[in-house]
């Protein structure tokens, strides 16, 4: 029966799982293109022919030694450095000492493998092999990248440089790092040739990440604007200066943005001064249906839509510095591979989007939705390549908690295994997606790991048993991925 109709273009992609595979059909359509296609993925028929990284050999693409990305009739691709048509499909957090419990030492799915394995060497190559055989290609973001190279199948490796992260850091009165400041450059320079040069010649380097999940507007950590968190940074700060000046640029005298603003100084001298800038106004985390609710409260109050256009230009402005330095560093260590973002924790402002798309070779991000749909549509205004760099599904069947954690739950492991079909299907429907990265490998520790989470993320459980019902489902859709992809550009016609 069908299990996903996803809407392209004039047309409908229709994905019902065979007892061999899985069958991509297309729905009539509305247009002058009315002819129906169907693509099967099923054993019994002639396979994919694949180069040695996973991908499908495609006469009309070459290779250069390194992945890089394609566009072929609107639809984007990765090319792995055979020339092979390549969807990067990844799992997150593939690490033998994975989640100690608490701030303690112990490890429970160390401690299973260990009895299991015998060492963590044995570990990574049934490990790898393992993944192989489900179908996925990549090791995704905080893993140990020896697995990459460790079993029967190369896996194409993510790291993650933290350049922004490192400087946060170094700079503890920042959430997000300080771009004006000189220091800022340097720093991430430095990190860069320290984390990314011994890497620049590697063919199983698919890219590099910038950082992870950077705060850059009111999310599920807090309702601060950036705008805000730079005004209230120690007058001494770069940062802080920029913004101020950014406001005495736009604005033609105090009294006006007082108006808007409403803080008890009288001139920029006294705002100057000012230890801590109160917002007038909070908004609502982006996203389609708080953006709606944003311009509502913007057409019925001037003040605010001033207070909310004062934000995004400057975010926008300090996106772009934050790109623009972070990818000339990573460029400037290893000229050879992709830069793939910033793996964007949740929809950021259109702002930051479009100078994500002026500079990075993949735009990533983290999306924990049932339909991932509306969000790959928001990224698709970049007009870059997009990554999934972390998805997820918990059953409550498992036995944990799932207390702490994100995304969705669901009550069986059955319904967690069609919901990651329903997932990738989507995705793949969209021509700017490149790939899709599960979190994570393990499941964690039922008192929870460092920050509490203790959810069935896992393909395996602490014990390192496998999740049958979710790895099948994993090994024919990650099969069919090709195909799914291949569907989406006839619906494009």
């Amino acid at each position: 029966m069908p299990l996903r109709a996803s809407p392209l273009g004039f047309g409908v992609l229709i994905v019902r799982l065979v007892p061999n595979g899985i069958e991509i059909g297309q729905a009539a359509r509305i247009g002058p293109c009315d002819q129906s296609r169907k693509l099967v993925a099923r054993r019994g028929r002639p396979q994919l022919q694949r180069t040695k990284w996973g991908g499908v050999v495609d006469n009309g693409l070459t290779g250069s030694g390194f992945f890089r990305v394609a566009e072929r009739n609107g639809v984007f691709w990765l090319v792995d450095p055979d020339g092979g048509r390549f969807l990067s499909k990844g799992v997150n957090n593939i690490r033998f000492d994975q989640d100690h419990v608490g701030r303690t030492d112990r490890v429970p799915y160390a401690k299973a493998c260990t009895a299991k394995y015998g060492s963590p060497q044995i570990w990574r190559t049934a490990t790898s092999n393992r993944l192989a055989s489900w179908k996925f290609n990549t090791v995704g973001c905080w893993s140990d990248e020896l697995v990459a190279s460790a079993g029967s199948q190369l896996l194409a490796s993510t790291p993650t440089a933290e350049l922004g992260a490192s400087f946060r850091l170094h700079r503890r009165d920042q959430i997000f790092p300080d771009v004006y400041d000189p220091e800022f450059s340097a720093h991430i320079r430095v990190s860069a040739h320290q984390r990314c040069r011994h890497r620049r010649n590697d063919p199983g380097l698919l890219g590099t990440f910038i950082d992870n999940e950077l705060y850059w507007s009111p999310d599920w950590r807090g309702t601060d604007e950036l705008l805000t968190l730079f005004l209230n940074l120690p007058s001494h700060r770069p940062g802080r200066i920029a913004a101020i000046s950014a406001l005495q640029a736009h604005y033609r005298d105090f009294a006006q943005f007082n108006t808007v603003w409403r803080t008890q100084a009288r001139s920029w001298e006294e705002f100057g001064r000012i230890e801590h800038v109160v917002a007038p106004f909070v908004r609502l985390r982006p996203g389609v249906l708080n953006d709606a609710i944003e311009t509502k409260a913007n057409l019925a109050d001037p003040s605010r839509e001033a207070f909310s256009a004062d934000c995004d230009a400057f975010v926008a402005v300090v996106a772009d510095k934050y790109f623009e330095l972070c990818v000339s560093a990573i460029k400037a260590a290893d000229p050879n591979h992709l830069v793939l973002g910033s793996r964007f924790g949740y929809q950021p402002l259109s702002g930051v989007i479009a100078a994500a798309g002026r500079h990075l070779d993949v735009v990533s991000f983290n999306c924990y939705d049932f339909d991932p749909g509306p969000v790959i549509d928001a990224y698709a205004a970049a007009g870059r390549p997009c990554l999934i760099s972390e998805f997820s599904f918990r059953g409550d069947d498992a036995g944990l908690p799932n207390s702490s954690g994100a995304g969705p739950r669901v009550p069986t492991q059955t319904e967690r295994a069609r919901a990651f079909q329903g997932y990738v299907v989507a995705a793949l429907s969209k021509p700017n997606v490149i790939g899709y990265h599960w979190f994570e490998h393990a499941d964690q520790p039922a008192e929870g790991r460092f920050d509490g989470e203790n959810s069935n993320f896992g393909t395996v459980t602490i014990e390192d048993r496998v999740y049958d019902e979710l790895t099948e489902m994993m090994t024919r859709v990650n099969a069919a991925a090709e195909s799914i992809h291949a569907a989406a550009v006839s619906t494009a016609i």
